[in-house]
């Protein structure tokens, strides 16, 4: 299947009379992009851990065509590696997971007992695999089945690994921020270059030189795997995660989706550039900034330009944002794997408030500053203060979205239910109902926005009269037709269970922002001429 995009609505947009719509960002056309391998048939295959899916780019006219889509036997593949045969080996990192996917097109499971599995390779029929998490172990597989051989363990997150041609394993320690090698059929450990930018791949030129993204500095470097010399090869952005040779071209890839030709003396070429990788939940501040977050990047967009404000391995960073708010100040309240923190992106501060909850998704915080967090993984809404958390409803199906209105009613999203509910004294209300699955929802004054993902609506209910109107269909949020995603299972400690999250804000003047989630853009919808 070509892929121009990496979704297409089945239906058109169509929005009601005196609305207009307008895209800030261009869609995506891959969910990022993690591990890369030149494949048998010259192409490059991408996998895309947020989108469980793989793809292969055609160099030459550029085309991507869906190799494995989402909602397919594989779930977030990071990492490829190809045999003799052309069949290819996967590691689906948040479930644990290797398979094989034949050249016919079969898929198999080959193990499913390996957490956090990532760096993989083939050399000789030998099939090298390892966990990136702390604690975790370098293995060979045997693709037949039997226990795997444990070459090494409790290392500090290895990941993309290569056979140099010393016939020795070599791979990166992102924890320690080093680059190790071992010999596959025994012996002990040797350290090759430390002092990095944080390698997470490393690969080998034709001349046998270690090439190495550092995916904290973005840095692309050489280094002489006999005295550890490091030369500058290229200086990305930050986030780099994975690189392949075709031939003697070096192509890397980063988070963002981007593939990056690296040239000579330094100059690069975009092979296929890059965009949003989710997007999830997005909050506007007072000034107008809109914050988007975007997994593991925290995005502004400011005077219709985007820029970084932080991520993943960046300094204060807090952790994984799926839930945002902006309480002013350049402050936001965000929620991640089960912690609510208030973050200063602009000092790379933040404070963890409260932890231990399950599956955070939506944040709301009132006008008395009073906080309240939707954990679809207990089926409840929390009021959160700095060191507690207190339920304000329980036994509710799947709650994402949570929001304000004027008075202080705590509002809820039940995707599972398909209804609104408000939060009372005594359990909660139906608000609204009749929905397929609503995830994000916004309060402007007396006007209540929802983003019904399963009907790729916007649905307006107004408070006072619960009149009812649908702003938008054919919205690219939630997944392609006759799609089910299949949930991320996560890896703890950096991630809980990942799903799709289509958030809604307002700005000041009225404007709604939606995270088109399914097409990985955002978009504004505004109302009057």
């Amino acid at each position: 299947m070509t892929q121009a995009a990496r979704f297409t609505s089945s239906a058109p947009l169509a929005l009601a009379d005196g609305w207009r719509l307008e895209r800030l960002t261009d869609p995506s056309r891959l969910f990022g992009a993690n591990g890369i391998r030149s494949g048998p048939d010259g192409r490059i295959y991408i996998a895309q851990v947020a989108g469980s899916q793989i793809s292969a780019l055609d160099l030459d006219s550029g085309a991507l065509e869906t190799i494995s889509a989402k909602g397919s036997d594989i779930i977030a593949p990071d990492d490829v590696a190809f045999d003799d045969r052309g069949d290819m080996y996967v590691t689906e990192y948040y479930d644990g997971r290797v398979s094989v996917r034949a050249s016919g097109g079969a898929t198999r499971m080959l193990r499913d007992d390996l957490p956090g599995a990532n760096g993989i390779t083939i050399h000789q029929g030998r099939l090298f695999v390892n966990e990136c998490r702390p604690g975790g172990r370098l293995m060979e597989v045997n693709p037949d089945g039997g226990s795997p051989k444990i070459l090494l363990e409790d290392l500090p997150m290895p990941n993309g690994m290569e056979v140099g041609p010393d016939g020795k394993l070599y791979y990166p320690l992102l924890g320690a921020n080093e680059i190790w090698r071992i010999d596959p059929d025994g012996g002990e450990p040797e350290r090759v270059a430390t002092d990095l930018g944080g390698p997470d791949a490393v690969k080998f030129d034709s001349d046998g030189f270690i090439v190495s993204t550092q995916v904290a500095s973005g840095q692309v470097l050489r280094i002489d795997p006999r005295t550890g010399d490091q030369t500058l090869l290229a200086q990305l952005s930050p986030g780099l995660d994975n690189l392949t040779f075709a031939g003697d071209r070096l192509f890397v890839s980063s988070f963002t989706g981007q593939i990056t030709e690296i040239l000579a003396d330094g100059a690069t070429r975009t092979a296929l550039a890059d965009g949003l990788t989710w997007p999830l939940d997005l909050a506007v501040g007072p000034d107008g900034t809109l914050y988007i977050a975007d997994g593991t990047f925290l995005l502004a967009y400011r005077g219709g330009e985007l820029s970084t404000l932080g991520m993943l391995f960046s300094p204060g960073y807090p952790g994984y944002i799926r839930g945002m708010a902006a309480i002013g100040d350049g402050e936001l309240i965000v929620t991640g794997n089960g912690s609510v923190s208030r973050y200063r992106p602009g000092a790379a501060e933040s404070e963890v408030l409260v932890d231990g909850l399950d599956q955070l998704y939506g944040v709301a915080v009132s006008t008395t500053g009073a906080i309240a967090v939707a954990d679809l993984g207990s089926g409840s809404v929390f009021a959160v203060q700095s060191g507690r958390a207190d339920v304000l409803a329980s036994g509710l199906d799947r709650p994402m979205g949570v929001a304000f209105t004027a008075d202080g009613t705590c509002l809820v999203t039940e995707s599972g239910a398909g209804r609104v509910a408000a939060v009372t004294n005594s359990g909660t209300d139906t608000l609204v109902d009749g929905l397929e699955s609503p995830q994000g929802i916004v309060v402007v004054g007396s006007q209540l926005y929802i983003v019904d993902a399963g009907s790729k609506s916007l649905v307006n209910v107004d408070l006072e009269t619960k009149s009812r109107q649908v702003v938008a269909t054919g919205l690219p949020v939630g997944a392609p037709p006759g799609v089910t995603p299949k949930p991320l299972l996560g890896l703890v400690p950096f991630s809980g269970p990942q799903g799709p999250f289509a958030g809604i804000s307002a700005g000041p003047d009225g404007t709604l922002y939606i995270s088109a989630d399914a097409d990985g853009s955002v978009v504004a919808l505004r109302k009057g001429a």
